[in-house]
Parts: C-alpha cells; structure tokens; sequence
C-alpha cells in the first residue's frame, strides 16, 4: 500500500510538472507580427459606378444631295482623308460632283443678278436724290436686290449640299466610303466625327446618396483596361427626379481627355469623392477584428500586444478612419494579429 501511494504520488509530481511546464510555454511563445506605425492621413469617401463614356460631341453626317463621291486630301498627312485622322471645324473632307445638281443651283447667275440688281438699286438712289426718280421706283429697286440677296444666298446654301465638311475639331471615327467617284445617293452615312477632347459618362445613383452628391464634385475615372492611368471627372449635371422602379437618379460626369486615353464606348469605373476629411487617424480595414462589442485591433507595446476597442469614421474601399481608440505614432499590428490576445508576446518582424 505505501508503494502503491509512492507511485501517484509521482505521477501526480510528473503531471504537475508538465502542466507548468506547458502554461510556461503558452505564456512565453511569441507571436511573429508585423507593424505600422499609426499616422494622421486624408481620407476620402466615394460613391463607385461604372458605365460606358461617350464623347461630348458626336455627329454622324449624311449626304444632303445625289452625286459621285470624293474624299479630299488631308493637308497635314498630304494624303486622303482616313479613320483617326484629326480634323479642325470647317475642313471640306469629302466633295460630291453633279453638274446638274450644280446648273439648277446656278449660282453664277444668281451673283450676277446680284450685282445687278445693286448697281441699278444705287442708280435709283442717286436719281431720287437729284429729283430723277421717284420713292416708288426707288422701293421698288429696293425690293428687287433684296430679293436677288435671298436668291444667291439659297443658291450657296444649296451648293454648299455637295460638300461635307467638319462640324467642329475632332476625329473621324467613320468613312463608309473610300472609293473615289463611286455613286451615293441624298440621305446616305458618309462621315462620322467625335471630339476626345472632353467625355461625357452617365452615372445611375442610389436614392441614399441624395443627400451626398452635388454639383462639381471629383470624380476619378479609371478604364479596367489601363488601370494605371487615372482621369480627373466633375459632376456636371444632377437629375432631381427618382426613378420609382430602380430608386435611382441620374447624374452626368464630365472627363477632361486632353490625351485621348479614353475613347467612346470604353466600360470604366467612376469613384465619386462625395466626403473628404483631412489629418485623421487612417489605419487598414483588413486590420480590424470585429468583436460583440465593438470593433477591436492590437497595438504593439514593447514585447506584447494591446487590445484596443476603436470607434471609426468614414472609410473607403481599403482605409477606414479611427474616431477614437488609437493615438499618432502607436504601432499598429497589421498582420499575425488573427490569434493575438491581450497582452500576448509578440516577435515584430518589420522593426
């Protein structure tokens, strides 16, 4: 019996010791971590939509009269006109001959009727001053040149028809035809010019942005296919009406695209700055643990790790705002904090 007590009460001394020995373990093991230290940043809250961008100015141009076709030659390529090219208001680039078209209009006759429906105008005029003519001939020679004015100005307008020119500065995005003399008829796509200059996009908003959006707020615009280069856009334009099927309103964003990055019909992605807040507290979203209680995040205090509760702000797709709960210069432990406790040793990897 006494041998028999001899040997639990080893074993309890054994068990006992082991125990220690693994509490002593738990309590010393360090956790590797890596940290950051805690600075006051800006911090900007976004309203993110995506859409298709057009061009501010587009116009598709058809022929206004029958004849065979001729693209004109660019003066800054010396060769004929073609998609892409850059084109200032006013160029001709494509002319249509018909000589019919061209006799009917008649606008030699019309100049010279012109002419002389002034001299003889001038002729009254200057008789009714010397007592040479009466008001009524005089009026009469009036109405007469007014009326020749009306007809050579219609005869211009009408032979303006059989040239196509550029309705503003832009590029030529289409030229259904390119062979020389072919026949077109009146009606027919023969140019289509846009400007780059400036895009236009159109953003749907959810009803609960209502209150946040307005007028002239930045708008970062990004295409999925450059997603280095980022353009500048303004809310130009707000809808005040909601949409009762989507709760949705409209709202128009202009991109300033002096080089030409972006085209029509490109699909991009438009960050809407709708709040803006400087020199505060700004830490990672993916560094905050989400108790029943709040929201908590270690901080790094010598060779162990602090729980802080922290109440946040305003946040965006990856920085979130700390109201309160975290101080400058503490160093915030951003990765290894998944299995941290109170007060538990760390290692820091990035000291």
């Amino acid at each position: 019996m006494k041998y028999k007590n001899l040997i639990l009460a080893s074993i309890s001394i054994l068990l006992f010791s082991c125990n220690n020995q693994n509490q002593r373990f738990n309590v010393d093991v360090e956790v590797p971590v890596s940290v950051q230290e805690i600075e006051k940043d800006n911090i900007q809250e976004v309203f993110t939509a995506t859409g298709t961008i057009q061009s501010e100015y587009a116009v598709t141009i058809q022929s206004e009269a029958q004849g065979d076709y001729y693209l004109q030659i660019n003066p800054r390529t010396g060769k004929k006109y073609k998609m892409g090219d850059v084109v200032k208001q006013g160029e001709l680039i494509i002319s249509i001959k018909n000589l019919e078209y061209e006799n009917d209009v008649n606008i030699e006759g019309a100049k010279i009727d012109l002419d002389i429906s002034k001299m003889e105008y001038e002729k009254q005029v200057a008789l009714y001053e010397k007592g040479g003519a009466t008001m009524r001939e005089k009026v009469n020679a009036h109405k007469t040149l007014v009326t020749a004015e009306k007809t050579y100005q219609n005869a211009e307008l009408n032979l303006a028809k059989l040239s196509v020119k550029a309705s503003f500065d832009g590029v030529i995005t289409d030229l259904p035809y390119y062979s020389q003399g072919v026949k077109i008829n009146q009606g027919e796509d023969v140019l289509q010019v846009m400007s780059y200059q400036e895009m236009i996009m159109d953003l749907m908003l959810p009803e609960s942005q209502i209150g946040k959006v307005s007028l002239n707020q930045e708008a970062l615009i990004t295409n999925y296919s450059l997603p280095e280069d980022t353009l500048k856009g303004y809310l130009r334009e707000i809808s005040p009406a909601i949409d009762e099927e989507s709760r949705t309103f409209k709202g128009r964003v202009y991109i300033k695209n002096a080089d030409m990055k972006l085209r029509p019909g490109m699909f991009v992605k438009a960050d809407v700055i709708v709040d803006r807040k400087d020199s505060v507290i700004v830490i990672p979203k993916d560094a905050i643990l989400v108790r029943d209680n709040g929201k908590a995040v270690f901080i790094a205090r010598g060779e162990e790790a602090q729980e802080r509760m922290i109440t946040t702000g305003m946040e965006n797709e990856g920085r979130i705002e700390v109201v309160e709960g975290l101080n400058e210069e503490e160093r915030l432990i951003i990765k290894g904090f998944e299995t941290l406790k109170h007060r538990s040793k760390i290692k820091i990897l990035n000291k």
